[in-house]
C-alpha cells in the first residue's frame, strides 16, 4: 500500500457549502423602473424658474392660494418644465420659509409656444406652455419696427394655434400707419400707445380669462407696458442705444404675473426681449389653417400647391383675381403669401 492512500481520521473535512460570502450591498435590491404613483400630488401653476428652483402657485383662485418653491424630481431631469406648465407637486407645500416641495409630473399641455435658435436648427426651445394669446409689442420708432420679426412672431403663434394681438408703442415719435398697412389682411387686433396715452384698460380687457405671452424686441417698451398692467410686477426698464439702435435686455427670465382688472383677472407672461426668432420647428400647414376662408378654397388646389404668386392653378389666387373674396381678399392673400415666404426662406 502506498503512503499516498494514507488518511488521517483526525483531520477535519471541509465542505464548500459552508463558505460564507460577503454580500454586495448594491446587488441586494434590484433596481426597478417603477415609480410611486403620487396619488396625493397637488396641481400647481408654474410661475417661473430661477437656478433650478421653481415658483409654483397652489390653490389658484381659492382663499388658500399661495406660492411654493419646488425642485424637480430626479426622474424629470430630462423633462423641460417651463412657465405656464401645470405641475404635480408633493412634499412640503405649505410655502413656509425654508420649505421645498418636489415636482413629480407635468399635466398635458394645451399649447406650446416654441422657437429654434435659428432657421436651420430643428431643436426647439420651449418658451411658455398653455398660453392662449400672444401680445406682440413693437415701437413706431427708437428702435424702428421690423416687419419681418413681427411676421416671425405671427408664424410662431399660428403654429402654436394661439391668438395674436399687436401693440405699437411710441406713436408720439412716428406715425405707424405705413407699418400697420403691412398687416391689413390679418385678423389682428391692434393697439397704439404714446407717452401719456397708454390704452391700459383696452389692453387689459383682452387679458381677462386668458394667459397672454408678451413678446418683443428689446427696447420697445414691453416692460413699461407690463408694469402699467401689473403695478406690482416691478419689471426693470431700459433704454435704446443711440449708436446701435438696440435695446438693453431688461427682462432676464420668463415669468407669469397676475393681471387684475375691472372685468376680472388673467395672466401676463413676460419674456426676455429677443432679436431673432428661428422657425426651424414650424409646420407650414398651420399657417394656412389660420386663414379659415382661404383654407376652405385651398381644398380645390392641386396637390402640393404652394399658394405663392407663381403657383400654377392655385385656387386661392384664381378666387382673388375673380373678386370672389371681396374687397379684403387681395390683402388676405398677400398676408398669407408673405408669411409662407417668411417660413420658406429659412
Amino acid at each position: 500500500m502506498s503512503w499516498l492512500d494514507d488518511t488521517d481520521d483526525d483531520e477535519p473535512e471541509f465542505d464548500e457549502a459552508d463558505i460564507r460570502f460577503r454580500p454586495n450591498p448594491k446587488a441586494n435590491r434590484p433596481r426597478t423602473k417603477r415609480r410611486p404613483a403620487h396619488a396625493d400630488a397637488r396641481i400647481a401653476r408654474v410661475l417661473g424658474v430661477d437656478r433650478g428652483r421653481y415658483t409654483v402657485l397652489l390653490d389658484e383662485d381659492e382663499p388658500t392660494e399661495h406660492e411654493v418653491t419646488a425642485v424637480r424630481a430626479r426622474e424629470l431631469r430630462k423633462q423641460p418644465i417651463v412657465t405656464g406648465d401645470f405641475a404635480r407637486v408633493v412634499g412640503d407645500t405649505s410655502g413656509g420659509d425654508g420649505t421645498l416641495a418636489r415636482i413629480v409630473g407635468i399635466e398635458e399641455r394645451t399649447t406650446l409656444l416654441r422657437r429654434s435658435a435659428d432657421d436651420t436648427d430643428q431643436v426647439e426651445r420651449v418658451i411658455v406652455a398653455n398660453a392662449d394669446q400672444m401680445l406682440i409689442v413693437v415701437a413706431a420708432a427708437d428702435p424702428e419696427p421690423r416687419e419681418r420679426l413681427v411676421d416671425r412672431y405671427l408664424v410662431a403663434a399660428l403654429d402654436a394655434r394661439i391668438r395674436a394681438l399687436l401693440v405699437v408703442t411710441k406713436t408720439d415719435l412716428a406715425d405707424p400707419t405705413a407699418f400697420l398697412r403691412h398687416f391689413d389682411g390679418l385678423d389682428l387686433e391692434v393697439f397704439t400707445s404714446a407717452r401719456g396715452e397708454m390704452p391700459v384698460e383696452r389692453i387689459g380687457a383682452e387679458l381677462v380669462d386668458h394667459a397672454t405671452v408678451f413678446v418683443g424686441h428689446s427696447g420697445v417698451g414691453k416692460s413699461t407696458l407690463v408694469n402699467a398692467l401689473v403695478p406690482s410686477a416691478l419689471r426693470a426698464t431700459g433704454h435704446v442705444n443711440t449708436v446701435t439702435g438696440r435695446g438693453r435686455h431688461t427682462s432676464s427670465s420668463t415669468v407669469s404675473l397676475r393681471y387684475r382688472g375691472a372685468g376680472g383677472s388673467g395672466w401676463v407672461i413676460d419674456t426676455p426681449g429677443v432679436r431673432s426668432f428661428g422657425l426651424g420647428h414650424v409646420d407650414p400647414a398651420h399657417i394656412l389653417d389660420a386663414f379659415t376662408d382661404l383654407a376652405a378654397i385651398a381644398e380645390e388646389c392641386p396637390r402640393g400647391c404652394t399658394h405663392l404668386p407663381d403657383a400654377p392653378d392655385c385656387a386661392i389666387v384664381e378666387a382673388v383675381a375673380e373678386g370672389r373674396l371681396g374687397p379684403t381678399g387681395a390683402a388676405r392673400l398677400d398676408s398669407l403669401q408673405r408669411l409662407l415666404l417668411t417660413f420658406r426662406e429659412h
